[in-house]
């Protein structure tokens, strides 16, 4: 059996994230076949087009591993009402010099989580805005604009019992939007 690998980025640096956390329990939920891989992004030089021909090799590195993968999990918190400038960041730099675009084609998921009310909502929507520009294509449902409370993860990191069959429902649908789109 072959095995489908996901570059998953998380928007976070924060050694205790709640979205690295997230990111880690959803993938426990995916089927053997499904490899994650995070892709780091808290070393990557702030983007400069002046760099483009002389890449650094840790912006080398991110479009290696988004090369290399079948599919993508963007997994964010909402920084002012957006992404963090570090997610948009590694997205420039991996998006460029011009026409050198690692994103193009590759199917997305896009969640987060927050301690605020509405979740990651506007963070995810910019997200999507941008991920729509560089050709990826994004599962639109079910949303994930998800709170954190006490009760979210277990013990062992997991996802809480009353979430689970959400997020197992999650998985399903994403794991089929990557399938059909590297099939075709």
């Amino acid at each position: 059996m072959s095995q489908t690998v996901i570059a998953v980025i998380v928007g976070s640096l924060r050694k205790d994230s709640y979205n690295r956390k997230l990111a880690d329990a959803l993938t426990r939920l995916a089927p053997p076949e499904f490899t994650f891989k995070h892709i780091e992004i808290g070393d990557l030089p702030l983007y400069n087009q002046d760099d483009d021909a002389n890449q650094a090799p840790t912006v080398q590195r991110l479009k290696d591993a988004i090369r290399s993968a079948d599919g993508l999990l963007f997994v964010t918190p909402e920084y002012n009402r957006s992404i963090p400038g570090v997610l948009k960041n590694a997205i420039d730099h991996a998006s460029r010099p011009p026409g050198q675009s690692v994103w193009g084609g590759k199917p997305a998921g896009v969640l987060g989580i927050s301690i605020g009310q509405i979740g990651t909502a506007l963070a995810q929507q910019h997200l999507r805005n941008v991920l729509a520009f560089l050709d990826v294509p994004t599962i639109g449902q079910p949303e994930m604009f998800l709170q954190v409370n006490e009760n979210f993860f277990d013990a062992d990191g997991n996802i809480g019992q009353g979430s689970k069959a959400f997020f197992q429902g999650w998985m399903d649908r994403y794991v089929a939007w990557v399938k059909q789109h590297i099939a075709g």
